[in-house]
């Protein structure tokens, strides 16, 4: 007779939340700070459809790591649970404290219940009218909450970015700088021979809870209105050219302007050119081309100045 597997439920524990920390710590960091205009999200995410960082409430926001349809399925029924709420009671009635503990709840339950446990961990971050009052809350995969003052870093090597946003963050700092810092941490980690790395603008995905504006807080920053927050530095302007005089010279003129460049031309080459006016074949001649009867756009019977009839041939 084949005796029953037995494991102790301390163990069972723990190689569930060994199970969790190790695949939480494969995704990719998430970093949420507060800052003078509002909370800030930034995380590296190569994917244009799937989003790691969205909106809960009016001024709710959502961030995850971890597995994407684990986290979306909490996401929508947080979404639906704050609606509800909002829509029988009222909207103020929607806080991030009660989403953070019934996101945590249900962590929980699923840690303690299920086989396996679900291999997320959420952050649950509201706006308010200061910075030092906002709200951010850290759940992780076994249904803790946490709440966090100033900024909170989730994914692999924590500690890492948490003490460099730590020795630099100022909840009166600007958006610009809030957002290069929390680039500068993503960045300092997961480099090869441990330096830091740079990441394309086109892999952030970076949104805001602004403090300012009405209604919904919730707002994403991509492409051009992203790039100047980064501090990336601007193309040189070409200087135009200068004449001995300091003056500026005028560009050679297109192609269809032949006096402007007649007049830009030698001395040798103009009293060349006035002396072929002179002579009877510039004004309509076999020298003057078909400019003298106007059937180009350049001729109009000018096909003795400075031979616009060739140019007109061709045109």
């Amino acid at each position: 007779m084949a005796m029953q597997f037995y494991a102790s439920p301390e163990q069972i524990m723990r190689d569930r939340s060994e199970f969790a920390r190790k695949n939480i710590a494969r995704g990719r960091n998430v970093v949420v700070m507060s800052y003078s205009g509002g909370v800030l999200f930034v995380t590296e995410n190569p994917s244009k459809a799937l989003h790691k960082v969205s909106e809960i409430y009016d001024r709710i926001g959502f961030a995850a790591v971890g597995r994407y349809n684990e986290f979306e399925n909490l996401r929508a029924a947080g979404v639906r649970m704050a609606d509800l709420r909002g829509y029988s009671y009222a909207r103020r009635d929607v806080t991030g404290r009660g989403i953070a503990t019934v996101f945590a709840q249900t962590l929980g339950s699923i840690f303690t219940v299920e086989t396996k446990p679900y291999e997320v961990e959420i952050c649950i971050a509201e706006v308010t009218e200061s910075p030092t009052t906002d709200e951010l809350y850290r759940i992780t995969y076994d249904g803790q909450a946490q709440e966090e003052i100033g900024f909170l870093a989730m994914g692999g090597q924590t500690d890492v970015l948490s003490k460099m946003i730590r020795e630099r963050h100022s909840v009166d700092m600007s958006l610009s700088d809030a957002v290069q810092l929390a680039v500068e941490a993503i960045g300092s980690v997961s480099g090869e021979g441990g330096k830091p790395r740079e990441i394309d603008p086109n892999q952030l995905e970076v949104a805001i809870l602004d403090r300012e504006r009405p209604g919904r807080k919730f707002r994403r920053i991509t492409g051009a209105a992203l790039t100047p927050l980064l501090g990336t530095p601007r193309q040189p302007e070409v200087a135009a050219p200068t004449t001995t005089d300091g003056e500026v010279s005028t560009p050679p003129a297109p192609n269809g302007d032949a006096a402007a460049s007649d007049a830009a031309a030698s001395t040798d080459t103009e009293s060349d050119r006035g002396e072929a006016a002179q002579s009877p074949e510039a004004d309509g001649g076999p020298a003057g081309g078909n400019g003298g009867a106007g059937q180009t756009d350049n001729g109009s019977g000018n096909g003795g100045q400075s031979g616009n009839g060739t140019p007109g041939t061709t045109a």
